[in-house]
């Protein structure tokens, strides 16, 4: 730091949550460079920026512990959408989808739903390191914990995704997982519910999360049902966590069709009495809608769905599919066939299971987002201000602090980040400033793109990265690898 000023930023008088649950305090943060250096009242510290945040609520900046932001992570125009709802880091490679190493080589084209977040040509990382590399070389807009996708690996190594794989390629899966975990991949993630990775058997996931557990690393799973088979998915995930001895997260935890409204009890309930010997947890995003690649089970248990993207017919995005086979004249299936590849919004959930869920004292928060759909899930640009506006303020599901904490202390302790997701002298200055009485959500179904209100400004590693006026004028995110 050139000059005589002690701290680059002093912000004063603000209503601080350190991420751990615990009330806040008016006191002010100093940072200097890239980390806070002072935290107390009525500090004396030169800065060469001063500002004044009395009446408004400092938090670190929030995780996004569920993202598809592979790609979108390194660009700043497409880091928006989180930076401008107060993310400061994403875990990117969720579902079994990631963008390294690539799925191609055994097949021509990108089975879905590995076209989510990429498309044949972005898939050229030949390595889980190589796309590391890349991630580094570009510099990105946030900061990123990498997971490593199971589908992905299996693309590589199964020659049949319908049906289960050999020992053989069981072991190419393992080799190219120990490689990207000893190249910084932060874990696995696990699809099953996804048709080229319903096939995997047990043992299959198995043989791999001993893997990660080896490397003491996180295994993450999209769980093979989260409909009425919800509560066996479950069972299963426990049986794999207890038997590796893996760290696991439960990801997106939903009941999904009518038929499975309420089992969110029972599945708690089991959660709860595994984490007594095992460690896992769950996140949960802020809606009853969920968005995919298009799929008959999931239409057929929607009480509506709407078109995100379409590559045949892209001017059918934003559009109903009921009202998309009225106009074509067929029925709803064979619209949805025709429109494929694509995308949707499924309404599906229930609003008890979800407050349910979100309620529960060791979930954690993720958005779920699709950066590349054309006409995305408001969850991708609302998730987290939804929560501190209508969860927090408009419905007292949670405290603000206990929202908070959900966000970023809570979350940096499952991911293993002790230096982010607090508000402590010594801790990386990832920081958003808003207004507690103000922050909602902008972005609905209709409007699925509209920045939050509430938002004052956002600090990520110690330089301002967002303003509602204006994106930072540079990336300044770091790549948060795991330590090989």
């Amino acid at each position: 730091m050139s000059g005589n000023y002690e701290c680059d930023l002093l912000i004063r008088g603000a209503s601080v949550f350190d991420g751990t649950g615990a009330p806040p305090m008016t006191c002010d943060v100093a940072v200097a460079g890239d980390r806070i250096v002072a935290v107390g009242s009525g500090l004396t510290l030169s800065a060469r920026e001063e500002v004044q945040a009395k009446g408004l609520a400092l938090a670190p900046g929030f995780i996004d512990v569920h993202t598809h932001d592979d790609l979108a992570a390194m660009s700043l125009d497409a880091s928006l959408p989180k930076l401008s709802q107060g993310v400061t880091t994403v875990v990117t490679g969720n579902c079994g989808i990631s963008l390294g190493p690539t799925p191609l080589g055994r097949r021509d084209t990108v089975v879905p739903p590995l076209d989510l977040i990429a498309t044949k040509d972005e898939y050229r990382h030949e390595t889980f390191g190589d796309f590391l590399a890349a991630v580094r070389a570009t510099g990105p807009a946030l900061n990123v914990v990498p997971l490593v996708g199971h589908t992905v690996l299996r693309a590589r190594a199964v020659d049949d995704l319908t049906g289960p794989a050999t020992s053989d390629e069981v072991e190419a899966m393992r080799r190219d997982l120990v490689a990207a975990l000893d190249q910084g991949a932060a874990g696995l993630s696990t699809g099953l519910a996804y048709p080229p990775a319903k096939a995997a058997t047990t043992g299959e996931v198995l043989a791999l999360v001993r893997e990660v557990a080896a490397a003491g690393a996180l295994w993450t799973t999209h769980m093979r049902d989260e409909r009425t088979g919800v509560v066996s998915a479950v069972a299963e995930t426990i049986d794999i966590a207890r038997r590796s001895g893996a760290r696991t997260l439960i990801s997106h935890h939903k009941c999904c069709g009518e038929a499975a409204f309420g089992l969110s009890r029972t599945t708690l309930a089991m959660i709860e009495d595994a984490r007594q010997d095992i460690t896992l947890d769950i996140d949960v995003y802020p809606y009853t809608a969920s968005s995919t690649v298009l799929i008959e089970s999931f239409a057929r248990d929607s009480r509506r769905v709407t078109v995100s993207w379409s590559d045949p017919h892209p001017e059918m995005a934003g559009r109903d599919l009921s009202e998309i086979a009225g106009i074509w004249g067929i029925p709803e299936m064979e619209a949805l066939d025709r429109l494929r590849p694509g995308g949707a919004i499924y309404h599906q959930m229930d609003d008890g299971d979800l407050e349910r869920i979100l309620a529960w004292p060791p979930s954690l928060v993720g958005s779920d987002g699709l950066p590349r759909d054309r006409r995305p899930h408001p969850r991708l640009w609302g998730a987290f201000p939804r929560v501190l506006g209508h969860y927090v303020r408009d419905r007292s599901l949670l405290t603000l602090a206990t929202a908070i904490a959900k966000m970023t202390g809570q979350t940096a302790d499952v991911l293993a980040l002790p230096d982010r997701g607090r508000i402590a002298e010594g801790a990386a200055a990832d920081l958003v400033l808003f207004d507690p009485g103000r922050i909602r959500d902008a972005a609905s179904f209709e409007n699925p793109t509209r920045p939050a209100e509430g938002i004052v400004s956002v600090y990520l590693n110690g330089k301002l990265a967002y303003r509602p006026e204006a994106l930072g004028t540079s990336p300044c995110g770091r790549l948060l690898a795991r330590a090989s």
